[in-house]
């Protein structure tokens, strides 16, 4: 029987699942938050440094002063509004406004899971995710719905398949499943764990993790969504964030993850969520238990909407597969690389000296990249394309400010991929100052010397 779209976005299902998620996602959120500051981290990474790497398009989007701390400030009074479903629009779009402002204001911190959170809370905005168990719900009950539309709920299910599915496709390369690369760089590090820190260095426990993780990738968004196999889906999402948050220091984003996948669950595990809280909190649930239901709407504003939502689901589908337009290989070239849910896949390190030469006397000197870069920025920088680009152009504006006329900057790099030898990466007699970062391939990017089979 064919699949009736219009019969399935009519069907209503349980609010409470939404609920316990926007209040995890709040608290989550506030934790990261939280954590972020303590670690001194937004003057580590945001104000200490002379210079941020810009995404092309947004060049515009830098840290503030000391008024980035009011940015964070912002982000964090959002969180608790999503988490508590006060004024939750409002809190919402804040909470993405500002998110995603921190995370544009230096290329340098771009990690998966930080465009993950962007992508969700945009995606939350448009879902009814205050219609239960919110202070909005509770002093409005207009808006206070037990039932909402099922595809509301199936869209954050859809969204958290598609970053695991994607992660495990990316996978399917012959530098992680035959040679479990980079594991096998990464783990013989991790000899002091207790316990399991002497297997760290053993071949069988590299490609254990390799194809294990793979194959956690490929088939957890599956086994969470048939109710025969979710327990034990649920109970591999706890084990392998749980591994990976002791093997790895990737912050909150472990717990964000396993919390998420509650959502898979009857709505009875919710309600008894729900219910501890109200306990808890001495709230009076049954209040929101009204048997309400909201419909499915087909008004110019609802059909906007939905539109939108067709919009951002084709882009999380298709635009992971943008690295096809480009030649060359995409772990050595990057192009196409970020916002496609490629989850530690190499161990890259690089060399970069920058010329700078006078173009019509031909003196030139090197620069020590430390008077303008931290640590970080200046390894970041080694082995991208994009940020190897962008440097020499700001090297070219700041000797120019300081006198030097009709510069040219050159730059001599070297790039190791995934424990090979280090390679020519930069072709050493391009101008720098003459290209500039765009969608189109950069042909000044040197060949690599091997192949990477697979996706």
């Amino acid at each position: 029987m064919p699949l009736n779209f219009s019969t399935y976005l009519n069907k209503d299902v349980e609010a409470a699942p939404l609920a316990v998620f926007r209040i995890f996602f709040g608290l989550m959120m506030l934790g990261s938050i939280i954590r972020f500051w303590a670690y001194g981290w937004i003057e580590k990474l945001y104000l200490e440094p002379a210079f941020h790497f810009s995404y092309y398009g947004f060049e515009w989007v830098k840290p503030i002063g000391s008024l980035t701390y009011v940015l964070f400030v912002i982000c964090a009074l959002a969180a608790v509004g999503i988490a508590l479903g006060y004024k939750y629009r409002t809190s919402v779009l804040f909470f993405f406004l500002s998110f995603t402002y921190i995370e544009l204001m230096d290329k340098t911190t771009y990690l998966n899971h930080y465009y993950f959170i962007s992508a969700l809370s945009f995606l939350l905005f448009f879902l009814p995710v205050n219609a239960y168990f919110s202070l909005d719900a509770r002093k409005n009950p207009k808006i206070a719905f037990q039932r909402i539309p099922r595809w509301t709920v199936d869209s954050v299910k859809l969204l958290l398949g598609v970053v695991y599915f994607y992660a495990g496709i990316a996978k399917l390369n012959s530098d992680w499943l035959i040679e479990a690369m980079p594991l096998k760089i990464w783990l013989p590090s991790k000899f002091d764990i207790p316990l399991i820190g002497d297997l760290m260095g053993k071949e069988w426990i590299h490609y254990g993790f390799s194809w294990g993780g793979a194959l956690y990738d490929l088939a957890i968004p599956f086994l969470l969504l048939f109710a025969k196999t979710r327990y034990l889906g649920f109970f591999l999402v706890v084990f392998f964030h749980v591994v990976t948050r002791v093997l790895f220091p990737i912050g909150m984003f472990p717990y964000i993850m396993i919390v998420s996948a509650l959502i898979f669950f009857d709505p009875k595990l919710h309600h008894k969520i729900l219910g501890f809280l109200s306990r808890w909190f001495k709230i009076n649930k049954a209040k929101y238990d009204n048997g309400k239901v909201l419909e499915y709407g087909t008004t110019f504003t609802q059909r906007l909407k939905h539109t939108i939502l067709v919009i951002f689901f084709g882009v999380q589908l298709l635009f992971p597969w943008r690295y096809l337009l480009y030649p060359g290989e995409l772990f050595w070239t990057e192009e196409g690389y970020r916002f496609s849910w490629r989850v530690m896949l190499m161990e890259k390190s690089g060399y970069a000296q920058f010329k700078i030469v006078n173009k019509e006397t031909g003196k030139w000197f090197y620069v020590d990249n430390r008077d303008f870069l931290t640590p970080f920025q200046e390894k970041q920088m080694s082995f991208q394309p994009d940020f190897i680009v962008e440097y020499a152009h700001f090297l070219k504006d700041h000797f120019e400010e300081d006198g030097h006329k009709n510069l040219a900057v050159y730059v001599e790099c070297f790039v190791a991929l995934n424990g090979r030898l280090s390679q020519p990466y930069i072709d050493p007699n391009v101008d720098l100052t003459q290209e500039r970062d765009s969608f189109k391939h950069k042909t000044w990017i040197l060949p690599f010397k091997d192949e990477i089979k697979g996706i």
